[in-house]
């Protein structure tokens, strides 16, 4: 970077941009909990209280990461997750199928997403948290909109509920699947203790699968229920 010091509104902007490629780099070679503070500024060639004046914080750093990421993931889903044919049941098993992979194939957005309630989205500012979950609730309005898509039997209330329990359950299932070396040697030492490994695509596609199942069943169970004028 040909300056040393950001004095125009746009060399603020390329800083910033700096201070993101440097984050996402380091997501590439280890998980949200091992990126510090220290070592971005390190990486980007600031001291740390520099880095501070354009973001507040690393968690604020992680967060536009994590919008990011999300949009990403919607944007490749709408490009090569159009809706096919078939019954209900066939139709949301591909739904599930598409969703579950294509978030174990992105494993930087999956280890942002466990770690937003319990980490991200604490040590920010009200104004950091309102443009994030301005963010986020675009996010899913998206996802809503592509589910609806693939299953409109689900009606918009439906879609919500299914986009919820996906996410809930994703970012349950990435840190259980993640496994410490300890909990490794063990899996390997018991064939007994191996079976609780958790595998991460397989429970969020069958977690998607059921609910959105479940979801449809309910609904028609519903409608034949309802008493006629």
């Amino acid at each position: 970077m040909a300056f040393q010091r950001a004095r125009t509104d746009e060399q603020r902007a390329q800083r910033r941009r700096q201070i993101l490629e440097a984050a996402a780099g380091m997501l590439s070679e280890m998980p949200v909990a091992q990126l510090s503070l220290n070592e971005l500024s390190r990486r980007v060639g600031l001291a740390k209280a520099n880095v501070l004046r354009y973001f507040e914080s690393r968690e604020a750093v992680l967060l536009v990461l994590l919008d990011a990421e999300v949009k990403d993931w919607i944007a490749e889903l709408e490009r090569t997750g159009a809706p096919g044919e078939g019954t209900s049941r066939e139709r949301g098993d591909r739904l599930a199928d598409l969703l579950a992979s294509s978030m174990a194939a992105r494993p930087v957005l999956s280890d942002l997403l466990s770690a937003q309630a319990a980490v991200l989205e604490h040590n920010i500012s009200a104004e950091v948290a309102v443009g994030h979950k301005l963010a986020a609730r675009e996010s899913v309005e998206a996802l809503v909109r592509l589910v609806a898509r693939h299953l409109p039997e689900l009606g918009v209330e439906g879609s919500v509920a299914l986009v919820e329990t996906t996410l809930l359950m994703a970012m349950t299932a990435w840190p259980c699947s993640r496994p410490s070396e300890a909990v490794q040697a063990a899996y390997a030492s018991d064939p007994q203790l191996a079976g609780m490994r958790i595998d991460f695509t397989d429970l969020v596609r069958r977690t998607a699968a059921v609910t959105a199942s479940g979801l449809i069943a309910r609904q028609e169970a519903a409608v034949r229920t309802r008493p006629t004028a």
